[in-house]
């Protein structure tokens, strides 16, 4: 994202490859990559994202996934604030059809971060002198469509310690200059970083900065991939150059390689930065801007289309096994099929029910919000049960590589020993292989850690919604429907209402 003068109109997809070519720091096995948009580890899941921008532009879905904001920005409909539910329904099927695209197997799409990032303009304000930064930002990132992501947890390399005595590790200003400020640290889980435009970074919402000693940690700024002292080092990348598309349909295109974002002596300019030095404003800004609203809403539609994949995966995979008449193999499916519903349902209760945010805007209620965050860390272990219990080994039986199915000697074999009951060997071989990448590949493992741990750990996800629920008189109410029960009711019997009061004429 080199430059600030870019014209205001939504990247291509050949647009968004071309801004990744900005010689940004990403390493992976030893190595500093020299182009994103070509490594063999990065290469395809820059093409599926560029697929996401080119679908902004053509006919058939431009309606679908874009209108236009306040300030006359054409962008995508999730980019810009919603105003009414209409909007909100509406923007969800804008972020389902980007999330079909990869059905569901690509989570941190450039909409994700838009659930901070579309009221940023709205929420301006709150920024004190750097509000112009948030405007800008907010007009940059809905006219472009910019692709970012969000670093905001500490590593864990001593939680016993206090942030501010972690100065060698976790993100601090180092010191200020007239061109911006020097940071140091280092933050995580930069998913997909590799290939966005930028990472925003933040102390998490849970962050204990203790006035007079963490204000250096109370900064909220953006670091472009390509700002010099900007490393990212990379996990193990699960898009290997010897398999096939046949063997890994999944992870060959849609790995959003995760990495530990590293900032050394990086020198941030000052129109990059919201919060200095700042503590209250440094975690506040998470209420004010409807963030956990948002993302629960966006990540609600992502995993609605990601557990429709399952079930149809689940229910070809029992056809082919002719299991898909057994009760109890039905019962599985309908398992599956009734937790899409109940998502998705969710998002329609956020949308049809939503809260009034910042000037107007309408924001998913938050009660509902806090319902998806702690119901989808659940869903995938479920869903790995299902399907472990349900298919068993087949998604085993399969032949090593699609290279098997070449060999003149091994074919004949594997046509009449791997057919499915309704379905060729080959066609029965590249639906488990489909399956076996979504549940038990490196690929598959990670979505299911990546699940489970989306939305922070699971004390903390529950605490929000005990503390989001105390706050808004919730808890309150709910003590007080208990004392109103307890009220009908003394040791001399009941005290209102049409009961009996002389325990004799009750028998």
């Amino acid at each position: 994202m080199s430059g600030h003068a870019a014209p205001r109109s939504l990247m291509t997809g050949e647009e968004y490859l071309e801004s990744l070519r900005d010689g940004r720091a990403v390493y992976v096995d030893g190595e500093r990559v020299k182009d994103v948009t070509t490594h063999p580890a990065f290469a395809n899941s820059a093409l599926s994202v560029a697929r996401l921008y080119d679908a902004l532009h053509a006919p058939a879905t431009r309606d679908v996934l874009t209108a236009t904001d306040d300030f006359g920005l054409r962008t995508h409909r999730f980019f810009k604030p919603s105003r009414s539910a209409g909007e909100l329904l509406a923007a969800r099927e804008a972020i389902a059809t980007w999330s079909r695209m990869g059905y569901g197997f690509l989570g941190r799409t450039p909409d994700y971060k838009a659930a901070f990032m579309s009221g940023l303009a709205a929420n301006a304000d709150f920024y004190g002198e750097f509000a112009p930064n948030a405007t800008r930002w907010y007009q940059e990132f809905a006219g472009r469509g910019l692709y970012l992501n969000h670093v905001i947890i500490n590593p864990p390399t001593d939680r016993k310690q206090a942030i501010h005595d972690m100065r060698d590790v976790f993100v601090h200003v180092e010191k200020e200059t007239d061109e911006g400020i020097v940071v140091s640290g280092a933050k995580m889980l930069a998913t997909g970083s590799a290939i966005t435009n930028a990472s925003f970074v933040a102390p998490v919402a849970s962050a204990a900065l203790t006035p007079g000693r963490g204000e250096d940690f109370a900064v909220v700024f953006f670091a472009r991939m390509d700002n010099p002292g900007v490393k990212l080092i990379c996990r193990t990348p699960y898009a290997r150059r010897d398999r096939a598309p046949f063997d890994a349909p999944l992870s060959s295109r849609f790995d959003e390689n995760d990495a530990v974002l590293v900032l050394d002596r990086a020198l941030i300019p000052w129109e990059d930065v919201l919060v200095h030095r700042d503590i209250q404003r440094s975690t506040g800004f998470y209420a004010r801007s409807g963030f956990a609203n948002l993302y629960n809403f966006q990540s609600g539609v992502r995993l609605s289309v990601k557990l429709e994949m399952m079930a149809g995966l689940l229910s070809l995979g029992t056809k082919a096994n002719g299991t898909d008449a057994f009760r109890g193999v039905q019962a599985a499916v309908g398992e599956l099929v009734t937790m899409r519903n109940m998502v998705w349902g969710l998002t329609t209760a956020m949308a049809m029910d939503p809260e009034p945010g910042t000037d107007g805007i309408a924001l998913p209620k938050l009660e509902y919000a806090s319902a998806v965050r702690m119901y989808n860390a659940q869903v995938w272990d479920r869903v790995h049960e299902i399907f472990e219990t349900t298919l068993g080994g087949s998604p085993l039986v399969v032949p090593s590589s699609a290279r098997d199915l070449d060999h003149p000697e091994l074919r004949p074999l594997i046509d009449r020993f791997y057919r499915g009951s309704d379905t060729t060997a080959q066609d029965r071989i590249k639906l488990f292989k489909l399956i076996w990448d979504a549940i038990g590949t490196e690929f598959g493992g990670r979505h299911e850690l990546y699940e489970r741990n989306y939305s922070g750990n699971g004390e903390q996800v529950r605490l929000d919604a005990l503390k989001w629920a105390t706050g808004r008189g919730a808890v309150a109410a709910y003590e007080e429907f208990v004392h109103t029960c307890m009220a009908d009711y003394d040791t001399t019997g009941w005290t209102r209402g049409p009961w009996h009061t002389d325990p004799a004429d009750a028998w």
